[in-house]
């Protein structure tokens, strides 16, 4: 029963660590910053196990783990406060072509990302971007104007589509 309480303890504090630390993190991960994720269950695993090396306290401490995973889900599905408190809700970066520079400040993008993204879309001008949104994964999305769209053939509009078929 030890081996729950550390598991439930170590998940706990993980899963906070790792939401303080924003969602851009998640969509990007350095080596240095993947080294790090992937050595944490190196660091704790005496502490998790209590020195105890059987096979039955490691498949123990895995299944509350799983159990852990599979509550958490659960309970994110059926409640949005705890499912935005875990993941996050998206933010508008750029708004009708206008940096936002408190919510890039907040989220720690710069201005050359979104421009790193708005020119894999296709546009050139911050003002061919009517929202720029980083979303829960850590990624951008950008949605053209409906000028953009049609100067760089996006989406074409009620007429075009008819005339396409």
């Amino acid at each position: 029963m030890e081996t729950v309480f550390r598991v439930a303890i170590i998940y706990l504090f993980v899963l906070v660590g790792l939401r303080l630390l924003g969602k851009r993190e998640f969509g990007q991960l350095s080596p240095l910053e993947l080294v790090t994720l992937l050595m944490i269950p190196e660091i704790v695993s005496q502490a998790l196990t209590g020195d105890d090396h059987s096979l039955t306290n490691a498949l123990v401490g895995v299944s509350t783990l799983l159990v852990l995973v599979l509550v958490t889900s659960v309970v994110m599905h059926r409640f949005r406060r705890v499912e935005t408190a875990i993941t996050g809700e998206p933010s508008v970066l750029v708004a009708d072509g206008q940096l936002r520079p408190h919510v890039l400040n907040i989220n720690r993008v710069s201005p050359d990302e979104v421009f790193s993204e708005m020119h894999k879309s296709g546009l050139d001008r911050l003002e061919q971007v009517r929202w720029a949104i980083l979303e829960t994964d850590g990624s951008i999305a950008i949605v053209p104007t409906e000028a953009a769209r049609s100067k760089v053939g996006l989406v074409p509009n009620g007429k075009e589509q008819a005339a396409i078929r």
